[in-house]
């Protein structure tokens, strides 16, 4: 016999969350019915509880999360391929069918109903080997996956993140993954920056090293009509902030190319003379569906390669997601905070 209720996490507004009882959903003859083990606190997340949900889809009086790994318990007969116990990622906005709902999914809630199931469409089926706290990390590398593939890495090229947070260390794990031999991420946090010399990553905190100094010292020199720069080829702005861009104009050399994947609130000046002498190339954080990124993931993943459970450092019951929400916004003690279940 199911259970009458769950718990749900609902977002209120900026700096309200409450935890309710919800009945137990229905599962339909297209439908499933997860339970979710683990959901990571995005930044966007963090963000509506800072500031409010309206910018970030995350709307007043709703189930809210969405990075979620799922277990399998309710099958309505007509779904295929799937079989009760497998672990799922729900499809932020394919999950519901609805793509206003890309970070009300129910992440942080105990189930979540699955209207009309296809598997590859609604839900993306992850291996129950992999284990629980790396496979949480799927919904960042995807981020990290795009802003990585845009800039074409392989082995003749050499790269620098900007922002050691989840997506920024996702992204320079893939820019390896993809081959670059020599990928530095640069933060002022030196807690993050620590967690990413544990990947082999070199780092530069920029609040006590000269970046253009350190990175000429590791990626070597060129002369350009702007002086003397640095000779990474690829740049990735996982920050969002103004001094990102600053320090990317301060040390790219010629051809560089820069994905900017964390979101840019508020303009930011760049002088388009050195654009044009350095003939940059500036794109935005990569367009692969997240269908599309999977094989990628899942493959480093499986690897064994990299200790990714390492980045949760974070878990928390349901019941106290506020402070999970507070956490996550703490560099220099959190690296990536989940809630458990």
């Amino acid at each position: 016999m199911t259970q009458a209720t769950y718990k749900a996490a609902i977002f209120r507004d900026a700096g309200r969350v409450d935890v309710v009882d919800l009945p137990y959903p229905a599962c339909g003859d297209d439908d499933v019915i997860v339970r979710n083990l683990m959901t990571g606190v995005c930044g966007s997340d963090i963000a509506a509880y800072k500031y409010g949900g309206d910018a970030n889809m995350i709307w007043r009086d709703h189930e809210f999360g969405h990075e979620s790994i799922s277990e399998v318990v309710e099958l309505g007969k007509n779904v295929k391929d799937l079989q009760l116990g497998d672990h799922v990622f729900p499809n932020q906005g394919k999950a519901l069918r609805d793509m206003r709902r890309m970070a009300t999914v129910g992440g942080f809630s105990e189930f979540i109903r699955i209207p009309q199931c296809e598997v590859g469409y609604s839900v993306l089926k992850i291996d129950t080997d992999i284990p629980l706290k790396a496979a949480v990390l799927f919904e960042p590398f995807v981020i990290g996956t795009r802003g990585a593939r845009s800039l074409n890495p392989g082995p003749d090229k050499t790269a620098i993140v900007f922002g050691a947070g989840i997506i920024g260390i996702s992204a320079a794990i893939m820019l390896q993954w993809y081959g670059c031999p020599k990928v530095m991420v640069v933060d002022i946090s030196e807690f993050r920056l620590e967690n990413a010399r544990k990947f082999g990553l070199l780092t530069c905190n920029s609040a006590t090293e000269d970046l253009k100094s350190r990175a000429i010292a590791e990626f070597g020199a060129q002369t350009t009509f702007l002086g003397e720069r640095c000779g990474a080829n690829l740049y990735l702005d996982a920050v969002g902030l103004a001094p990102a861009i600053d320090a990317f104009a301060e040390i790219a050399g010629r051809e560089a190319a820069l994905a900017i994947v964390g979101v840019h609130h508020a303009p930011v000046p760049l002088d388009l003379v050195k654009v044009c002498y350095s003939n940059w190339h500036i794109s935005g954080c990569g367009s692969i569906a997240i269908e599309d990124a999977m094989a990628d993931i899942l493959a480093m993943m499986r690897s064994g390669r990299y200790d990714l459970a390492s980045l949760v450092t974070h878990a928390y019951p349901v019941d106290q997601i506020a402070d999970a929400l507070v956490m996550g916004a703490n560099a220099k003690e959190a690296q990536k905070v989940c809630i458990t279940f």
